[in-house]
């Protein structure tokens, strides 16, 4: 019989087996520790997007608006909808958001010539100066963080998280369903 308060002999990698023994068991703790990971990349990628934010004067989401803007404009602006779609936020924060920004001088919001009721986003000059000024210590901080990966690696990777993230938005649309 144990002690009371004993330290356990079963270290924590095979606590799951300890319980049940099942390879599902061992499974379930996998996914735990990788959606902990997750979520502390989550958290780590939010310290660095308002550390790049300060430089500019801006908060961590009006910071990307700006990434995604810069990431998806092709010279004739974007529409709102598609920049809340790239976030995942509704399109009423990017308005508010994008209207700071305009005020700011970091960019430009005009009315599509094709549909009045849709918005089209582009950076200032101002703004594609200050990233251009970045972009040494992005690129030396990627290089940091990717160091591991090989290109090929990172594509093959990039795509497994890419899956997880579509296979995610189904699971929650599921569950909303199921409630």
């Amino acid at each position: 019989m144990a002690k009371i308060g004993a330290k356990s002999a079963t270290p924590p990698e095979t606590a799951a087996s300890a319980i049940g023994g099942s390879a599902a068991h061992q499974n379930e703790d996998l996914i735990r520790r990788f959606t902990w990971s997750i979520a502390a990349i989550g958290v780590h990628l939010e310290e660095l997007r308002y550390f790049w934010a300060q430089t500019l004067g801006v908060s961590g989401p009006q910071w990307m608006i700006l990434m995604a803007l810069a990431d998806l404009d092709q010279g004739d602006g974007v529409p709102v909808n598609v920049v809340s779609k790239k976030l995942h936020v509704d399109s009423s924060f990017v308005t508010t958001q994008s209207k700071l920004l305009e005020k700011k001088g970091f960019l430009r919001r005009k009315t599509s010539a094709d549909d009045a009721r849709v918005v089209q986003m582009s950076l200032t000059d101002k703004t594609y100066k200050h990233m251009a000024g970045l972009a040494s210590q992005q690129a030396n901080l990627n290089a940091f963080i990717f160091a591991e990966f090989d290109d090929s690696e990172l594509e093959a990777f990039t795509g497994k998280l890419a899956a997880l993230q579509n296979r995610l938005e189904k699971a929650c649309v599921r569950v909303t369903l199921d409630m």
